[in-house]
């Protein structure tokens, strides 16, 4: 069998204070991982550190607005202080403001492009430079649907998921040579924070699940098995690869 187990790894995950960072965070302190939670606050991620510890794994929070690249920075430089290094990144942490295109404010616009896609930029280089350092490490990026789609009144969010797979697919192509993976994520229509205006739409929220071959929404839980696969050293000969996690709905 491959080597799914994260014994010994040590794991950094942004956007962990709930949703699907939080269970990203707990399967890979599951799988063995030792994991640093981080979220934009002080304390965010205190329920996510309480659920791991409980379950006796090893688990320590942080915190940095991602929205301030000298706060990232500071964030990346913790993390890797923390445990000599860092062997695995989830660059979840992310953002959404819905306004139609012709009204969506300019300042918005560069806000949703600084959390979603310059805070993992700039993560990933300052991690990944110590993982070609090291010769080993992953970077797991979440996408989304609207990675493959334009989706309506989010155009921030569709460009910053779009450039989140191209540049996944551009380190990889950078970093393979020195045996560090780099892929992402792309969950499909999950029950979370940022989809309750959709769900909470009865007409929207058929029609979603009608195009869904799994016939229902998707849990955080349906995503722990992706972010442990291409955390561990299963996934060795997967390298710029966009994983969608979304119960069959591109395949509609």
């Amino acid at each position: 069998m491959p080597n799914f187990s994260l014994t010994g790894k040590r794991a950094l995950v942004t956007g962990a204070s709930r949703g699907i960072g939080q269970a990203m965070a707990i399967a890979l302190a599951e799988a063995g991982a030792r994991v640093i939670c981080a979220s934009s606050r002080e304390g965010g991620c205190a329920e996510t550190v309480a659920a791991i510890k409980a379950n006796g794994n090893e688990a320590v929070a942080l915190h940095g607005d991602l929205s301030d690249m000298k706060a990232v920075k500071q964030l990346a430089d913790t993390a890797l202080a923390e445990w000599d290094g860092l062997d695995i990144l989830v660059n979840n942490g992310g953002t959404i403001f819905r306004s139609p295109a012709v009204d969506f404010p300019l300042e918005q616009w560069q806000h949703v492009l600084r959390v979603n896609i310059d805070s993992a930029f700039l993560l990933s280089q300052q991690v990944g430079k110590t993982m070609v350092a090291q010769k080993s490490g992953k970077i797991i990026n979440t996408a989304s649907m609207l990675s493959y789609s334009g989706g309506i009144t989010v155009p921030a969010y569709t460009a910053s998921k779009h450039a989140i797979a191209g540049l996944t697919k551009a380190l990889a192509n950078e970093w393979g040579q020195h045996n560090v993976q780099v892929n992402a994520i792309a969950p499909g229509y999950i029950r979370t924070d940022n989809t309750q205006a959709l769900q909470e739409d009865e007409t929207r929220s058929k029609e979603i699940c009608a195009r869904i071959p799994a016939g229902r929404w998707g849990e955080t839980e349906d995503l722990k098995g992706a972010v442990v696969f291409l955390a561990s050293g299963a996934s060795n000969y997967i390298n710029g690869h966009i994983l969608a996690v979304d119960g069959g709905f591109l395949a509609r």
